[in-house]
């Protein structure tokens, strides 16, 4: 029997139509909904979980405990710590049309998942669609509603053939086999192909969907390009023959990069959520499984670390975990804590080129210390600049310690840092080091009023509500700040090789 692959809440059959009537004479059988990546787009168990280890780190020993005890006892361990409320999860717009229609043609329509009870709740009270909802540890129910057991509950309940079923997962194959109808709502292929072999009366509702292309976007390739700057000690001391041993350190900076980014998304979820923007990041849009990033993270560390174990010097895998740290560390408290956000993120960006002096063996100017300090200090106080620039009058930034008051403060750190890092500049042209690099090094002045120009234009398209959240990416992608890289480069070159 050849069924449609895809089809959606409009193709349904007309509420007035006989065939939406039981022979009872009743709206219809009752209509089940899974909550877990079928209304919700994501799983609210694994979410609940990152938010309560992140807010209560002592609260792990405690949930290993209760794990240990059942699926039932660690769910309500969790729930018991951290709820996430009904407003702030992401839903799938054609499963709540579908429910809408069912209460339209005057059926019920009962949420059940195997989420713990509380968590249930709140979906179900803040939706206001559902005329019960039952979850684990709710009133009635043994042990995890989940598979088995739920299909077992949903029999009793309503009995066999008595209601439709919307789920997702292979998990949801015994709840479908005793269901009149099976329906399903993102499901993957594989799943579709079981479920119609199995069941005679199935319906499908959404795209399956590409995760990959989400994924990639969640490690933010386009965010590597701040790693380059662990080839600034090579270029700096003119040394090309330690280019393999800075190329592995490019690479594992990139894959533990990505791994702190994933690690932020996760513990960010809420804050993303209420982002004009960063609302359409994949975990916090429900594009790609909570799960994912929770495995996807620490492998990308594991790689990381055996890239340098087996490529660089051991004092670039001590810059490497230190760098881990910090930004761990970042994520879980310092972002929110003001002004030590920004001193942090000008660190992590001066780590990567400490980290580049170890992976290379080369000696590390105090100069360009100072250099990058001062000026990826302005650049973190343009970031926060761009996000509280995009907030309500009188609002503050969600997960950030500033509100919009804070503008000219932080309007006034940036422009005093980039003119200081110019200033270090400046002296470091009159330095002994750049006498014996270059032959002509007062060809160097000439890329002081670049800098000039180039950090005064951040912090005015800054002002003028253009810079993107990130300056580095923008940067990128303007054509006035890459017309002054290039400026810059062909300085240093010509002041290098003149006679």
């Amino acid at each position: 029997m050849t069924k449609p692959a895809v089809v959606t809440p409009a193709d349904l059959p007309d509420p007035a139509s006989p065939a939406r009537a039981t022979r009872s004479g009743s709206a219809g059988p009752v209509l089940v909904v899974d909550l877990d990546g079928t209304l919700c787009l994501t799983d609210t168990l694994h979410e609940n979980l990152i938010a309560l280890i992140a807010r209560r780190p002592a609260a792990l020993p405690g949930l290993i405990a209760a794990l240990l005890r059942g699926k039932a006892a660690f769910k309500r361990r969790v729930a018991a710590g951290h709820v996430t409320p009904g407003h702030a999860l992401p839903y799938n717009e054609e499963v709540l049309e579908l429910v809408r229609r069912a209460r339209a043609e005057g059926r019920r329509v009962v949420l059940v998942s195997a989420s713990d009870q509380a968590q249930v709740d709140a979906v179900a009270a803040h939706l206001g669609l559902f005329d019960e909802a039952f979850g684990t540890g709710g009133p009635g129910v043994e042990g995890n509603l989940g598979g088995r057991g739920k299909a077992a509950f949903l029999v009793s309940r309503y009995g066999r053939g008595g209601f439709d079923y919307v789920g997702d997962g292979r998990v949801d194959l015994p709840v479908w086999a005793e269901a009149r109808r099976a329906i399903t709502a993102g499901a993957r292929p594989a799943v579709r192909r079981a479920l119609d072999a199995a069941h005679r009366d199935t319906l499908h509702l959404g795209p399956t969907g590409g995760r990959m292309r989400a994924l990639l976007r969640a490690l933010r390739p386009h965010q590597w390009s701040k790693n380059l700057l662990v080839f600034l000690p090579m270029l700096a001391a003119h040394d090309l023959g330690a280019l393999p041993a800075a190329l592995a350190a490019f690479v594992a900076f990139c894959l533990t990069a990505s791994s702190v980014y994933l690690l932020n998304d996760l513990v960010d979820l809420g804050a993303d959520r209420a982002h004009p923007r960063k609302r359409l990041r994949p975990f916090a849009s429900g594009q790609l499984p909570v799960a994912w990033g929770m495995a996807l993270a620490p492998a990308l560390l594991a790689g990381a670390a055996g890239i340098a174990m087996l490529w660089t010097p051991p004092a670039f895998l001590g810059a490497l975990a230190v760098y881990y740290a910090v930004t761990f560390a970042y994520s879980f408290w310092l972002k929110r804590k003001a002004l030590l956000d920004v001193l942090t993120l000008a660190g992590l960006y001066t780590a990567r080129i400490i980290a580049g002096a170890a992976a290379t063996a080369l000696p590390l100017s105090p100069w360009m210390l100072g250099f990058s300090m001062f000026l990826f200090l302005a650049l973190a106080a343009v970031k926060r600049q761009a996000e509280l620039a995009r907030q309500p009058e009188g609002r503050k930034t969600a997960g950030r310690g500033y509100e919009t008051a804070d503008l000219p403060l932080l309007r006034e750190m940036a422009i005093a840092s980039g003119f200081a890092a110019v200033l270090v500049f400046a002296l470091y042209i009159s330095s002994e080091d750049v006498l014996r690099l270059y032959s002509r090094p007062e060809a160097l002045w000439l890329i002081c009023p670049l800098l000039l120009y180039w950090i005064g234009r951040m912090v005015l398209m800054t002002h003028r509500g253009f810079m993107d959240d990130d300056p580095i990416v923008f940067a990128a992608r303007d054509w006035p700040s890459r017309l002054t890289v290039l400026l810059s480069a062909a300085i240093v070159i010509g002041a290098g090789i003149w006679p």
